[in-house]
This record gives C-alpha cells, sequence and structure tokens, in this order.
C-alpha cells in the first residue's frame, strides 16, 4: 500500500499541473471503494487547479469552488500520459483531461477512492486525522503525551492515523529499527526520551524516502513510470532470517503484530 513518501512523490511529480484548467474527467470504471459519483465529477470541469497537494496519504486537488480527494487505496498508481493518447491500461478508472496532458488513476484491487468534497475539513476521511509527521505539529512531547496511558504496541500506535498520519507499515518496522526500539512494546513503558527519538527517526526515514522516490514494492510506481528506490535501503522490513545490517550477528525475526508483518533485531530493540 502506498505510505506516505510515495504519496508525497507522486504528488511532487503532477505539480506541473497546478494553475492548469481541467478541461475534462473520464470515467472508465465508477467502482471503487465508494461508488464514483461520476455526476457531480463533471461539475468541475474546465475549473482551474490551483494546487495540488497532499493530506495523510490523500492528493488533493484544490479547485476553485471545491476539492478533489483522491485515495490511492492498496494497490493505485497514477501516471501521466499525452492527451491525445489512447493508450487504455487494465483497470484504469479515471482520467484528469488538461490542456496537453492527462493524469490516470489505475487501481487493480479497487481499495482506493476519488470524491468531490468542500472542505478538507469536515470530510469524513480527514475530520479526525492526526498531525501531520514532518510538521511542527508532530514532535517527541505531543506523541509522548498521546501515548503515555495506552496498552497498544508502539508500532500499532504509529500506524494509527489518528495518532500521526501516513506511517504503514513499511515504515513503522523500519522507523522503530531506527529509534532501536521493540515494535512490541507498550506505548505506556516507553519514556520521553525514547519518543523524542522515534521522532526523529520517523523524520529522518520519512525523509530519506522522498528523497529517493519510495519504496519499491510489486504494486508502486511513480506518476513517471519509474520504480521508487528506497528499498535499497530497507534495513528490516522484509529481511527475515537475514542478518541485521546494525549488529550484524543476530538474524532478522518476523512476527505477526496486529495481523501485519512485523520485523526486528532482538538485540539491537529493547
Amino acid at each position: 500500500m502506498p505510505e506516505l513518501p510515495e504519496v508525497e512523490t507522486s504528488v511532487q511529480a503532477i505539480q506541473e499541473f497546478n494553475n492548469q484548467k481541467l478541461q475534462s474527467i473520464q470515467v472508465y470504471n465508477p467502482n471503487l471503494r465508494w461508488k464514483v459519483d461520476i455526476a457531480s465529477l463533471q461539475k468541475i470541469k474546465n475549473q482551474m487547479v490551483y494546487k495540488i497537494s497532499r493530506r495523510a496519504k490523500y492528493i488533493l486537488f484544490n479547485l476553485e469552488k471545491s476539492q478533489l480527494l483522491l485515495h490511492l487505496g492498496m494497490s493505485g498508481t497514477i501516471r501521466i500520459s499525452q492527451k491525445n493518447s489512447n493508450l487504455y491500461k487494465k483497470h484504469d478508472h479515471i482520467e484528469l483531461v488538461f490542456k496537453k496532458e492527462k493524469i490516470i488513476f489505475n487501481d487493480p484491487r479497487r481499495f482506493g477512492s476519488i470524491h468531490l468534497i468542500s472542505s478538507p475539513y469536515n470530510h469524513f476521511l480527514l475530520n479526525k486525522l492526526g498531525p501531520e509527521p514532518l510538521s511542527e505539529n508532530f514532535n517527541g512531547e505531543y506523541f509522548y503525551q498521546k501515548i503515555k496511558n495506552s496498552l497498544a504496541p508502539i508500532k500499532s500506535a504509529l500506524m494509527n492515523q489518528h495518532n500521526v498520519v501516513g506511517i504503514g507499515n513499511i515504515y513503522a518496522n523500519e522507523v522503530l529499527f531506527d529509534a532501536r526500539i521493540r515494535p512490541t512494546r507498550k506505548c505506556r513503558t516507553l519514556t520521553k526520551k525514547e519518543t523524542i527519538s522515534i521522532d526523529f527517526s520517523i523524520k529522518k526515514i520519512l525523509n530519506r524516502a522522498i528523497e529517493l522516490g519510495g519504496t519499491t514494492l510489486k504494486d508502486f510506481h511513480q506518476p513517471d513510470g519509474n520504480k521508487g528506490y528506497f528499498k535499497i535501503e530497507l534495513s528490516v522490513y522484509d529481511r527475515a532470517d537475514k542478518k541485521c545490517k546494525a549488529c550484524k550477528k543476530q538474524s532478522i525475526k518476523k512476527i505477526i503484530l496486529a495481523q501485519r508483518a512485523t520485523y526486528f533485531c532482538k538485540d539491537c530493540q529493547n
């Protein structure tokens, strides 16, 4: 599933469409997680796109009178194509057509969604989200106060979008390894010093992943067709039974935590 760095990489790749007119919208298949409201989407054609931004794992197209909210879901990708190209790929759902090019949303597993919304602050998908992990609103003090009484494992707390947005399974594993904290630790056992360390690792790992273009996994491609390159730097995720890159002695252990594959080094993470 695309996480914050993959979505941010996609947003950066389509910045050329800022201040361009959205000439038309073509819906090939409306069957996504929520059925696409084709009639409402047709109302925004010929509107100017003033800004394309990200909130958590969502892409926001800010229009003249509303916003178009796109979620990539489990396997969704966007790609850029020439306006007159008639190349259709299986699982293409929607085309946003501009003067010379178009943005195409492809989603094989159909867990993605697209909504026309009046305000990102009131929409049900956005109004309960926590702070952005790369913003000043998220820091070690905030995170400590948020989780200090929780019995949940710290990995689950990191993936809870009410606490902090955009961190999925891959980066939660990587962040906790970098912070040297075992993913099964109960939140209430963490010290403020440790949550400060987690904040530092979050910003370090996510910024590096964005710089390198996201994580190369079987489903994710950037809009220009390239895969991300962060996988070459993954320290624990999907490295079960391989030697730890830090201690070089212990093998990476894999367990299932909250129904998600979880990786850690028994010696390096406490």
